[in-house]
């Protein structure tokens, strides 16, 4: 699945608009920022309420395909402009983490 696929499937809103072709490979929910950093993988979507420039990083340092602001968390004007400069995905849902996790995996799991 890409990123594109993903934001169809999920009817997520684009905050940042980097590589919509990437693939999506799996999922990662979580707010505490070394957490993530250390445990997320490349290619994962990356579900969080953290939209601030560390954030931001973390998505670099980690390599995942985008971030997914969950339950309409904002994105910071920073984090943005950050987000942009080093194409970032950024997306947004009025959903919760669980929620969306949970249809990734579903969706996912089809395309095994």
């Amino acid at each position: 699945m890409t990123v594109r696929e993903l934001i169809s499937a999920l009817s997520l809103e684009t905050l940042v608009e980097g590589d919509l072709d990437r693939s999506v490979t799996g999922g990662y929910s979580g707010d505490l920022l070394s957490w993530v950093m250390g445990r997320a993988k490349a290619g994962d979507a990356w579900f969080s309420v953290m939209g601030n420039v560390n954030a931001v990083a973390v998505c670099v340092l980690a390599d995942v395909a985008c971030l997914v602001l969950c339950e309409n968390a904002a994105l910071d004007d920073a984090a943005r402009t950050r987000a942009e400069l080093e194409s970032v995905t950024i997306l947004r849902s009025t959903s919760t983490a669980y929620t969306l996790a949970g249809a990734l995996s579903a969706r996912l799991e089809r395309t095994v």
